[in-house]
């Protein structure tokens, strides 16, 4: 509690596992909670700190991700797993993760439309906040920021129809 970000991953964790592929984001807390970008990983990992920009501790499940990520395709995975975590009790959560993983699976699949990325927060801001447990939440968090914080790599998603930033990703 307390350890700086970057000593947790440069000291502690070996640093980037490739010097040519930058540090890119960090989820410091687990999958449900606010992505930090590279520049917003000055930080101490205790809840204030955190909490100051924008993100939290959460379960501490620290996921480090270098420049070639995508976000979409990262993004796509959290949103499968909470789509498929959801117990169907509300309907803001049994339908919108749904909703949240079809939309995010057009996307990376190269059929996303304009207006996708604006859907995709309309959604999560419809689910959080109106679920029985913390769940929605969970749901809802990591799409809002990954939006806000990487928007321009969802766009060229949209716009190129394929992933742009993954150099293995090759398109026929």
């Amino acid at each position: 509690m307390g350890l700086p970000l970057g000593e947790l991953i440069n000291d502690l964790g070996g640093g980037m596992l490739h010097e040519d592929r930058p540090l890119k984001a960090v989820i410091p807390g687990g999958s449900s909670v606010p992505v930090l970008t590279a520049d917003e990983c000055d930080v101490n990992l205790d809840f204030d700190s955190l909490a100051a920009v924008g993100s939290m501790l959460g379960s501490a499940g620290i996921m480090v991700m270098d420049s070639s990520t995508c976000m979409v395709k990262a993004l796509l995975r959290i949103a499968h797993f909470y789509s498929h975590e959801s117990c169907g009790q509300c309907t803001p959560c049994r339908q919108g993760t749904g909703w949240l993983e079809r939309i995010l699976e057009r996307i990376e699949n190269g059929e996303g439309r304009q207006g996708d990325i604006d859907l995709l927060i309309s959604v999560a801001d419809n689910i959080e906040g109106n679920t029985i447990c913390a769940l929605g939440e969970a749901a809802a968090w990591p799409v809002q920021s990954f939006v806000k914080k990487f928007r321009d790599e969802f766009q060229a998603h949209v716009d190129v129809g394929r992933c742009v930033v993954d150099p293995r990703m090759v398109f026929v």
